[in-house]
């Protein structure tokens, strides 16, 4: 058993954590069978899995998505990777996936989970490409600021910006629209935007969509055609916007048939 503070939470977790709310990033680790979580968010995974029992195979299935895109980009050249959402990089981290391609890839790994921040500065102490930085994808010009990402990676060179399910943790009320702008106009031409939201294609994924409105971070649903406007500016790379797991799938170790509601693409800077 993990040694605990006097109020119950493990050793590892700041005491700035709220330990009687859910987090998605916590969620999102349990799903994908790991171990830096809570009672209450294993408590809220087990509901949401009540209404859609294949949320981990989704986690599953974006975090293969993750590794293909990650690939792919590296094959292509790119060098610098910023993983905003990232939860806790385990099971094929971004660093070790582009490295295994391109020695030596910088990665900046941002969340805003303390959770999440606290134990991937554990796990990549030591590693002088890697940073992690405690940041809100809803405050860009900080987040890539010469205190944020910008210690680490070169805004001259092309950089791979990677937004794995989190847009539809920003509602339309903070204008997600105007927030990839803003990131764009830091991106160097030849740079490559990454993207998987959820879109409400079934019943039980509306029915997670209303659980986790009882978190911190509840989710906006959105269309295609509202998924594919965060692209603009970017060149589409084939085969477009569609399931993550008909993104360029690998037949010989990818078996399911499970179609993921949601969208998945890539794009680049012209």
């Amino acid at each position: 058993m993990e040694p605990e503070k006097a109020d119950g939470r493990p050793e590892w977790a700041p005491l700035t954590v709220d330990l009687d709310r859910p987090s998605a990033a916590r969620v999102w680790d349990y799903y994908l069978g790991g171990s830096h979580n809570f009672q209450v968010d294993r408590a809220f995974a087990r509901e949401a899995m009540a209404r859609m029992p294949d949320a981990p195979v989704i986690a599953r299935e974006n975090r293969a998505f993750l590794g293909r895109v990650v690939r792919f980009l590296a094959e292509q050249g790119i060098t610098q990777f910023i993983d905003i959402g990232s939860g806790i990089p385990t099971v094929g981290p971004v660093h070790e996936t582009a490295r295994a391609t391109r020695p030596g890839a910088r990665v900046v790994y941002v969340d805003n989970d303390p959770v999440a921040v606290t134990h991937s500065r554990a796990l990549l102490e030591g590693d002088p490409d890697t940073l992690v930085v405690e940041g809100d994808l809803r405050e860009p010009e900080e987040l890539l600021s010469a205190e944020g990402a910008g210690r680490l990676i070169d805004f001259n060179q092309p950089v791979a910006v990677l937004l794995i399910a989190v847009l539809h943790f920003i509602p339309d009320s903070d204008d997600p629209i105007a927030i990839l702008e803003r990131i764009r106009k830091r991106l160097a031409r030849g740079s490559y935007l990454v993207i998987v939201h959820a879109s409400a294609e079934t019943d039980a994924h509306h029915a997670a969509a209303d659980l986790y409105q009882r978190t911190p971070t509840p989710f906006t649903m959105r269309t295609r055609d509202e998924i594919q406007r965060f692209f603009d500016g970017f060149e589409s790379v084939p085969p477009g916007l569609v399931a993550p797991t008909a993104w360029r799938p690998d037949p010989s170790t990818e078996k399911s048939a499970l179609r993921t509601p949601g969208f998945a693409g890539v794009g680049r800077l012209r």
